[in-house]
């Protein structure tokens, strides 16, 4: 005697457990596990990555990343996009980027001011905290130069530090270009007023148009018009003087113990997966090894700061000890200028 026929109703039953087994396949070939770090960067990067300039069109941090950034694509094998957002010495950018998603998809370039000296003059609670981000690598080094327009009637630092009063570009408030200056003058006691702008391009055109009377700038964005003889370098704030400028003295030579430098370094947000985040850190250390990469360096006065994620963490820490003891040491009331 035959088994009788299965119902519509069994059949389906059968089809939809079927479905619900192949279903949990992929999961099983993974062993169980779905966008866990390993599977988050098993194909990244599949689009461009965008990365985030926080400074003004033109300055050093703007001429450095788009340099690196065009020599990351060819190991990334995706463009890099860089997109300017100025603003709070790159807090507005950084911030930005620091709190989308961490998949690797959104960079950005942070500078060692923002961390080390900002936090003296401008109280934040929402500052960015070195321990909320992932460093993907460590890029360059900058000393700053105090230059005068070429048709100034202050020929050295001493004419300068006579006049009855200075107004001072700076690349914004809380920057390595604000503290240097407004140091050196409160030390020299000089009567000095801080213009900010945001970033090194403008300012150095501020000083171009005679707008102020000085500037503390990167040798990236000062050494063009020093070479073209439209500004004049008195002094630098490095420890011994440049290879770039050898006849500028330093600030400790001409009696004051001012040694201010920028360091810059690409971040990613918090909670990066592993190997999306190994993906990036290679990508740029081949970056670094470009030949274009490293003309460009020489070509704009910038030296190399390679070091480690952690290394380059205990420096900031360092930095912002050692300016907040000058700060005190000099009695200034940082943010003011006077």
């Amino acid at each position: 005697m035959k088994s009788p026929a299965p119902s519509r109703t069994t059949s389906r039953r059968r089809i939809l457990a079927g479905l619900a087994a192949l279903a949990v396949l992929p999961v099983a070939a993974c062993n169980g596990v779905q966008g866990g770090k390993d599977a988050a960067g098993s194909d990244y990067p599949s689009r461009a990555v965008q990365f985030t300039v926080p400074f003004s069109p033109g300055g050093s941090g703007d001429l450095i990343s788009r340099a690196v950034a065009k020599a990351a694509e060819k190991p990334l094998g995706q463009s890099v996009v860089v997109t300017n957002k100025p603003g709070a010495n790159g807090a507005v950018g950084g911030k930005e980027v620091l709190a989308s998603t961490p998949d690797g998809y959104n960079i950005a370039l942070l500078v060692k001011s923002l961390f080390a000296i900002t936090p003296l003059a401008v109280k934040d609670p929402t500052a960015i905290q070195p321990d909320k981000m992932k460093i993907i690598t460590t890029l360059t080094q900058e000393d700053y130069v105090l230059v005068v327009n070429a048709a100034s009637p202050y020929k050295t630092l001493d004419d300068l530090l006579k006049a009855p009063s200075v107004r001072y570009a700076t690349t914004g408030v809380g920057t390595g270009a604000q503290l240097s200056q407004a140091l050196l003058f409160k030390a020299a006691n000089v009567k000095a007023t801080d213009v900010p702008f945001d970033g090194g391009a403008p300012a150095t055109t501020a000083l171009l148009g005679k707008q102020v009377e000085a500037l503390s700038g990167s040798l990236a964005e000062t050494m063009p018009q020093i070479k073209a003889g439209k500004l004049r370098p008195l002094a630098i704030f490095s420890e011994k003087r440049s290879a770039f400028l050898p006849d500028v003295p330093t600030a400790q030579e001409k009696g004051f113990d001012v040694v201010v430098d920028q360091r810059r370094f690409i971040v990613a947000p918090p909670g990066l997966p592993d190997a999306v985040a190994t993906k990036l850190t290679d990508a740029f250390a081949e970056a670094r090894k470009d030949a274009a990469y490293d003309t460009f360096l020489t070509d704009n006065y910038m030296e190399r700061w390679e070091v480690s994620d952690q290394e380059a963490r205990q420096h900031l820490t360092d930095a912002a000890k050692e300016y907040a003891d000058l700060t005190s040491k000099f009695g200034l009331t940082f943010g003011s200028g006077k």
